[in-house]
C-alpha cells in the first residue's frame, strides 16, 4: 500500500478568491491522489461562506478534519492561501509539529509567501513531486510577569509589542537587556521582533530590514520621547524586557504577532528570547533575499548593469 500524503489547507475565509482557490488546490491535491485536510473550523466557515453566495460545497467531501480524522504530526505540509495573516493563523495551528508552510499570495504584499495566486497549478505540482525546500526561522518565547509571578506565556513568528492601551496615554516603561537597564521613557511601545519580523511591523515603526540568514532579535521602541530611541539588532543569545513602570499614566497591553494579546497592568514585566522551536517555511525557489525585496517592495531597479541572472 503507497504511503497516504497529508496537506492542510490554511485559508482566508473571508474571501471569495481566497475560498475558489481553495477549491482548486481540493481538487487538485486529490487527482494527484494526496488527501486535503482542514481544522474543522475552517470547514464550517467555507460552508458558511458558500451558502450564504448559494454556492456548490460538494468539494468539502473530499476534505478530512484536522484533529478529527488525521492527526497534527501526520500533516506533511502546510498550503496557506491568503496574505501574511493567514500564514501567521497557520503557524500558530502547527505550532507544536513545526509541518512546513507554504503560502500562497492573495494579500497585499505578501511577504511570507512564495507564490501568487497564478502560480497556484505549479504550486500544486511542486507539493505533489515534493520538489520544494524548507527553511527555518527564528521565533520568539514571550513570557509576562506580574510581581515576579508568570502569568501568560506564548510565542512571535514576527514580533512581541509592548503598547499603551489608550490612546491619549503615553505608556512609560524601561527597556533591558541582559538582566541590565538600558533606558527608561515615554512611549506608544517597543517592538520586540525577528529578523522575519523586520519587514513587518517593525519596518513601519523604522526598524532595519534584517536577512533571515541572520540570527538576532530586534528591538524597536514607537514614538519614544527620549534623546536614546533608536532601533537595535541584538544578540539572539540575549533577553529582552520591558516593564510597565509604576509611573506610567496608562496601562499596556502586549501583541504577538498581531493575533495573542494579554493586558499589561502597571508594574508587569515581559521577556523576550528566543525559542528553541522554529517555524520552517516551504520555498519553490532558492533565490537571494535581495530579489525578494526588490519584488515585494517594487523597488527601482531600472540602469542596473550586474550579471545576468539564470531563469527559474
Amino acid at each position: 500500500m503507497s504511503e497516504q500524503r497529508y496537506v492542510l489547507l490554511v485559508t482566508h475565509t473571508g474571501r471569495l478568491e481566497a475560498v475558489e482557490s481553495t477549491i482548486e488546490a481540493v481538487e487538485q491535491l486529490v487527482a494527484a491522489k494526496l488527501i486535503p485536510v482542514m481544522t474543522p473550523a475552517q470547514v464550517v466557515e467555507i460552508e458558511e461562506f458558500l451558502a450564504a453566495k448559494s454556492m456548490d460545497s460538494d468539494f468539502l467531501s473530499a476534505v478530512h478534519k484536522l484533529g478529527t480524522d488525521i492527526p497534527e504530526n501526520n500533516l506533511e505540509l502546510v498550503m496557506v492561501l491568503g496574505g501574511d495573516g493567514t500564514i501567521l493563523k497557520a503557524a500558530e495551528i502547527v505550532r507544536e509539529s513545526a509541518t512546513p508552510l507554504m503560502g500562497i499570495n492573495l494579500g497585499h504584499v505578501g511577504f511570507l509567501a512564495e507564490s501568487e495566486r497564478e502560480g497556484l497549478s505549479h504550486a500544486v505540482a511542486r507539493v505533489v513531486a515534493r520538489d520544494y525546500l524548507v527553511k527555518e526561522r527564528l521565533t520568539l518565547d514571550v513570557r509576562v510577569l506580574v510581581a515576579g509571578n508568570e502569568v501568560y506565556r506564548t510565542w512571535a513568528l514576527n514580533e512581541a509589542t509592548v503598547e499603551k492601551s489608550a490612546a491619549e496615554r503615553m505608556l512609560e516603561v524601561v527597556v533591558e537587556i541582559d538582566r541590565r537597564p538600558l533606558s527608561s521613557f515615554g512611549c506608544d511601545g517597543v517592538i520586540m521582533a525577528t529578523p522575519t519580523g523586520s519587514t513587518a511591523y517593525a519596518f513601519s515603526a523604522g526598524g532595519p530590514v534584517v536577512w533571515p540568514s541572520v540570527e538576532a532579535m530586534l528591538l524597536v521602541p514607537l514614538s519614544a520621547h527620549a534623546l536614546f530611541s533608536r532601533p537595535m539588532v541584538i544578540s539572539p543569545r540575549s533577553l529582552l524586557a520591558v516593564e510597565v513602570l509604576e509611573r506610567s499614566a496608562g496601562t499596556g497591553v502586549l501583541w504577538c504577532d498581531g493575533r495573542r494579546t494579554h493586558d499589561l497592568p502597571v508594574g508587569a514585566r515581559v521577556e523576550v528570547s528566543r525559542s528553541e522551536k522554529s517555524v520552517r517555511l516551504a520555498r519553490l525557489r532558492q533565490g537571494p533575499f535581495t530579489d525578494r525585496i526588490v519584488r515585494k517592495f517594487s523597488l527601482p531597479v531600472t540602469g542596473w548593469r550586474g550579471p545576468e541572472q539564470p531563469a527559474e
